[in-house]
């Protein structure tokens, strides 16, 4: 990430020797690393909140395809409905215009 070497360091950390002084030098690497675990830490929940923005921007757009796609089969039923009632009413109307067959002639009573 830095491409810093082992020589880099030893020379930083005989600076910080120099500057801080030995008695004070534990306690600034230990706050030194308590903020840059803190860092590190702000850096990943940035990264978890994208990513799972993302997944859910992704989530979005599968359902709004799902959705689309559901629509469009529900409009062909409509569709296929419409027709199948269309058929029916035109084979009413036919059933409708033929004649009807002659009435049949009641039984004859029996003499007596």
């Amino acid at each position: 990430m830095f491409d810093i070497g082992f020589l880099e360091l030893v020379i930083i950390a005989a600076v910080a020797l120099l500057v801080i002084g030995p008695e004070r030098l534990p306690g600034a690497v230990r706050t030194g690393a308590l903020y840059f675990r803190r860092i590190k830490r702000g850096f990943n929940d940035i990264r978890q909140e994208v990513e799972q923005e993302l997944h859910n921007d992704a989530v979005m757009q599968e359902l709004k395809k799902t959705r689309d796609q559901v629509s469009d089969q529900t409009g062909q039923w409509r569709d296929d409905i419409s027709r199948a009632g269309e058929q029916f009413e035109r084979d009413l109307r036919l059933e409708d215009d033929t004649p009807a067959p002659p009435p049949a002639e009641p039984p004859e009573k029996p003499r007596e």
